[in-house]
């Protein structure tokens, strides 16, 4: 196969062109390309009076060794793909493996063990996609929150309730395995190859619906509503659970246990702080939800091509003097601020975007790193109890809005200039139930007002217009990422045997990929493991 990297293609160009441009590069007529496959598309926005996409492409052709050669292309090169391929077991195990958590990790280990021939129990604490859909809508509709069936829990994790970005930093050969389960499963094709590739709230659901009834075809037992509640051991090794289920507590046989538990299962971290099971803090980052207009956003970066193109997104970041890092999070173009919460007296914003993407405005977190020195306490739950007065502080200040869950709300340019909101201004805020206006100084801690407040003049250097004194500032983003990690060998086992944490609520993840690897990691490691 070759492998064609930086063809040009217009804003109205398609795949057609795509084709004779491939075929060009190698002296051939298009007809003599077997196939030519999109394996990354960007769009180049350096000029704006010249904005095109850039894509490279795999060909199947003749003579490839020959082709690669005569072109003296440095974009032109031999390609061997290799697929990913899961081990085989060395044994099936007598008693089932349970799965805790049904979010990427959790799903993608079940999935690739039962794939293997070893299905597994499969609880999860909340409900199935849709009836947590409709929980979701009362929470935002109506400020009435189910604290088992929310945005953080339930089928699918608190991805479910988001862009559904396919990005991630790592290089683990695992991914492509993810896109492909992605795609089989409903996920638009084009995840395969964009840039940044998203699925979008919407078709998240039906595939994670899906996965779940492949799941079942394949033989797990899926269990919606059942919570683990406790570990018993036996020398150092897992023996049983203890699961609250809708008609009460029970007793689960079980050696072998994938605990993905998303990062909001503070009393799944608890219980096993109070076992013994060795944990650490993790530094993680808060902040607030920015919010502009999509339209001035896209042509900040665009130019006046930005009505030919998806909406834009960005990444920004800053170092600031003091040694914190300021940085976009988890942007959702043409999206939505969302209410997050999973506890009653506690106000947690996200983000969330449908895939057509159209919503009037684009929201992003603005987030501050934070770390140990910064949690009350050394021990490893400090982190979750800094999460949680800034949560509870956050509710304190929107409560005067007189709405359950309202959320504090600021713009831009009372913040930078130090006064507290008395109503939007062009701009309207899409979080619901709704927000209170006011200083958001009190729901976080002062070096992270005041980095927002030295980062936000330095970052609309970068993006022209992202401290537009009318965007609005929603508090607090908490949940960036797990504040805890359950510590793991290099088999993927904790001290206490039987137990394998994974995914992002063990602290090993950030985002939908790479907590999909890790749970197909986790299950390798329990499939070539001997544990009965």
């Amino acid at each position: 196969m070759i492998r064609i990297s930086n063809l040009s293609l217009p804003l109205d160009g398609d795949l057609s062109l795509l084709r004779k441009k491939a075929a060009r590069r190698l002296g051939l007529r298009p007809d003599d390309l077997a196939a030519v496959t999109p394996v990354r598309q960007s769009i180049d926005a350096r000029k704006k009076q010249d904005v095109h996409y850039v894509y490279t492409v795999d060909v199947d052709a003749p003579d490839e060794v020959a082709l690669v050669r005569r072109a003296n292309d440095r974009n032109v090169t031999l390609h061997t793909p290799q697929p990913y391929r899961f081990p085989t077991p060395s044994h099936i195990p007598e008693c089932r493996p349970v799965v805790v958590g049904m979010g990427p990790a959790g799903l993608f280990a079940a999935l690739f063990l039962a794939r293997a021939g070893i299905p597994s129990v499969v609880l999860e604490r909340g409900q199935d996609v849709d009836t947590r859909t409709a929980d979701v809508e009362k929470f935002w509709s109506a400020g009435t929150l189910d604290p088992t069936s929310n945005v953080q829990f339930g089928e699918g994790g608190a991805g479910t309730f988001s862009d559904g970005k396919l990005t991630t930093g790592t290089h683990d050969p695992r991914l492509s395995a993810v896109l492909d389960v992605l795609v089989e499963h409903g996920a638009p094709e084009d995840v395969r190859y964009s840039h940044k590739p998203h699925v979008g709230t919407d078709v998240l659901r039906t595939v994670v619906k899906s996965i779940r009834m492949e799941l079942q075809a394949l033989g797990c037992d899926v269990r919606f509503g059942h919570c683990l509640e406790q570990l018993q051991t036996e020398g150092e090794a897992v023996r049983s659970l203890t699961v609250r289920g809708p008609e009460g507590p029970y007793d689960l046989p079980c050696r072998t246990l994938v605990l993905a538990p998303g990062h909001s299962a503070r009393d799944t971290f608890a219980m096993l702080h109070a076992l013994g099971v060795p944990m650490e803090q993790k530094a993680f980052a808060i902040g607030v939800r920015i919010e502009h207009a999509q339209s001035a956003l896209s042509e900040a970066q665009y130019g006046p091509a930005w009505r030919r193109l998806p909406p834009s997104d960005y990444k920004l970041a800053c170092h600031l003097p003091g040694g914190r890092s300021v940085f976009s999070f988890c942007v959702c173009p043409g999206g939505q601020v969302v209410a997050a919460a999973s506890a009653p007296g506690q106000v947690v914003t996200n983000g969330m975007s449908y895939r057509d993407r159209a919503g009037s405005n684009i929201n992003g977190g603005l987030l501050v790193g934070v770390g140990p020195e910064d949690f009350p306490g050394a021990d490893p739950l400090a982190g979750v109890r800094f999460q949680e007065t800034w949560e509870r502080a956050a509710w304190d200040l929107g409560a005067a809005g007189g709405l359950p869950f309202s959320a504090p709300a600021q713009l831009v340019g009372d913040l930078l200039s130090r006064r507290p909101s008395a109503g939007p201004g062009a701009l309207s805020p899409t979080y619901r139930p709704g927000v209170t206006w006011t200083a958001l100084d009190p729901c976080l801690p002062p070096y992270v007002i005041e980095g927002l407040r030295e980062a936000l003049p330095l970052l609309d250097r970068k993006v022209r217009g992202f401290a537009c004194p009318d965007a609005v500032l929603t508090g607090v983003e908490t949940r960036s990422s797990s504040p805890v990690r359950i510590l793991r060998g290099a088999d993927g086992m904790s001290a206490l045997r039987g137990l394998y944490p994974c995914g992002e609520g063990a602290g090993y993840a950030g985002g939908i990929m790479s907590a999909a690897a890790d749970g197909i990691r986790t299950a390798e490691q329990i499939a070539l493991s001997a544990l009965p």
